[in-house]
């Protein structure tokens, strides 16, 4: 497929992380001449956190997944794509015992520090032999920091691998910080929206962890929307090796953890903008802010209510300057704004004040803005203080065109 003209100019420099080891192999299941299997060895003594999809028809591996992380303990990570084992009954369950039993062996680790995820196609039985053949055959190919070839393995519809890395310091020592994900389409906001893994050689403790990522999947991977769909397979796990030699973490509140906190935000919130700017069709990145609302939970509603209609996106797509859409998402939202105080502005143009159209409007402006690649929208709705921030992308016929051939 064409690359996304959103597409960053270059996959960025990533370190190694002391303590993973990567594999990726073709195992042939779905595409030709590909890789499609990531595993990935961890050090002995590495923890993990997880967030997963809320959908009632969650993947095999997302249930396995959502048992294991609560021990808190990892040494591998195997990861396929082109077959997502959703709906696909005992037979799905029997697939992740198998590849769980395949990392293991792999590894030479318990079976319970096996953590498996799967995206593709829902509803078909997987092969997991397939995958159990390529990855022993090549089981002595690890790598150390190919983590532009990890993230290609995982790609289904993506058009480009996308990846993130930050350095930071934990009282005064250095530690790393590099991620990966998978996601084009079925991207809605409800915990995070595709397959994430992020990999530190920080030494914190599993609930610590966890309680971060949590933090930060909200304003990040939580704040993004393709389509408004919620995968069955959503998946992001945070791994810290403890290879990195510093003050050691007993709390979530340590002073010496803002630095890192604040790298691990931003790091996943360039890889969650990342999936929109890979937006089956995109062409264009949109900011959604919303202010004056009642409560940060009504912000957000109100912000994804204009980022997931369909009208919106593609008036938007069309470069059309038709601000009466975003008046009908807000109304829609079902949450309170006093619509003789809603303020929008697209571009930094201010558009409405007082209940209607400012005096003098001039659409030229705004209608330039919506020529370029970026498109920002700001929505006051007149209520209270909190605020909201989502990213979405446009809706175009390419969209259409990719998902009706998708399992082709």
């Amino acid at each position: 497929m064409k690359v996304s003209p959103l597409a960053p100019k270059k996959f960025p420099a990533m370190p190694p992380i002391p303590g993973v080891e990567m594999l990726t192999v073709q195992s042939g299941m779905k595409y030709q001449g590909r890789t499609d299997v990531l595993l990935v060895r961890l050090a002995k003594g590495s923890t993990i956190a997880g967030t997963f999809t809320k959908s009632l028809t969650a993947s095999a591996p997302v249930e396995w997944c959502r048992e294991q992380v609560i021990k808190g303990d990892v040494s591998a990570i195997i990861v396929n794509a082109g077959n997502a084992n959703a709906f696909t009954g005992s037979a799905g369950v029997k697939s992740v015992e198998e590849m769980v039993s395949t990392a293991s062996e792999t590894v030479n680790c318990d079976r319970d520090q096996v953590f498996v995820a799967s995206t593709g196609v829902i509803g078909e039985p997987l092969p997991a032999d397939i995958i159990d053949r390529a990855v022993k055959a090549d089981a002595g190919a690890f790598q150390s920091n190919d983590w532009q070839a990890a993230a290609q393995a995982i790609m289904t519809t993506d058009t480009f691998p996308k990846g993130s890395t930050k350095t930071v310091s934990i009282d005064g020592t250095p530690v790393k910080i590099c991620g990966i994900v998978k996601g084009s389409g079925m991207i809605a906001p409800d915990m995070a929206t595709m397959l994430g893994f992020v990999f530190t050689d920080a030494a914190i403790p599993a609930p610590i962890l966890q309680k971060m990522l949590s933090d930060v999947t909200n304003k990040s991977f939580n704040s993004i929307t393709v389509d408004s769909d919620t995968s069955t397979s959503d998946t992001v796990l945070l791994t810290a090796t403890g290879q990195a030699s510093h003050t050691a973490v007993t709390s979530i509140n340590d002073a010496h953890l803002s630095a890192f906190k604040r790298a691990l935000k931003n790091v996943c919130i360039d890889l969650a903008q990342q999936i929109v700017k890979d937006g089956e069709g995109a062409s264009k990145f949109i900011t959604i802010d919303v202010t004056g609302a009642k409560s940060q939970k009504a912000a957000r509603r109100i912000a994804l209510a204009i980022a997931n209609s369909p009208l919106v996106k593609t008036a938007i797509a069309g470069e059309d300057a038709n601000w009466g859409r975003i008046v009908m998402a807000v109304g829609k939202s079902g949450e309170k704004a006093d619509r003789d105080a809603l303020e929008i502005s697209i571009g930094g143009r201010q558009i409405t004040e007082g209940g209607k159209v400012v005096e003098g409007y001039d659409e030229t402006p705004v209608a330039e803005h919506m020529k370029h690649q970026k498109i920002d929208i700001t929505v006051d709705v007149g209520v209270g203080r909190s605020k909201a921030r989502v990213w979405t992308c446009d809706l175009t016929h390419g969209y259409i065109e990719i998902n009706a051939d998708y399992r082709s």
